[in-house]
């Protein structure tokens, strides 16, 4: 046998080891491929439902939106009259209601001194004053 025949069979092993070796790759990657599609086939068998229930989900969201900005609106009404009533509660009877409170005190405050003895008078250089009230001047206020 010469050298060349030597190398000439060396190659032929070296070229059956790589067929080989490509061929088991091959089928690895065959049975990689139909794991993949048998996986990608499920995962859609079972998406479709769930996207279809998502759509139905958000339809329903979409809709309880509607309604809640719907409510939001009425009570946005609500509060603007319930505002513009209060003020107007406010301005036609705060004003009298203070003037007949003011009246009341100073009613109850007459009937309260008609008992009492009369307060004694002092007298400055001349001059009579009245006797001093509970509270003072300093007290008092102007009222518009």
């Amino acid at each position: 046998m010469t050298g060349g025949e030597v190398a000439g069979i060396l190659v032929a092993v070296f070229w059956a080891i790589l067929v080989s070796f490509l061929a088991l790759v091959l089928v690895r990657l065959a049975q990689t491929l139909k794991a993949t599609t048998r996986m990608v086939a499920e995962v859609s068998e079972q998406a479709v439902p769930l996207l279809a229930d998502a759509s139905a989900t958000v339809r329903s969201a979409h809709t309880q939106l509607a309604r809640v900005d719907a409510i939001a609106s009425d009570v946005q009404e609500v509060t603007a009259n319930a505002s513009a009533l209060s003020s107007t509660v406010s301005s036609a009877f705060g004003g009298p209601l203070v003037k007949v409170a003011a009246f009341g005190y100073g009613v109850r405050r007459a009937i309260g001194r008609k008992g009492a003895p009369p307060e004694p008078k002092r007298t400055v250089v001349g001059r009579t004053l009245p006797a001093a009230r509970r509270g003072g001047r300093r007290n008092r206020r102007s009222k518009d």
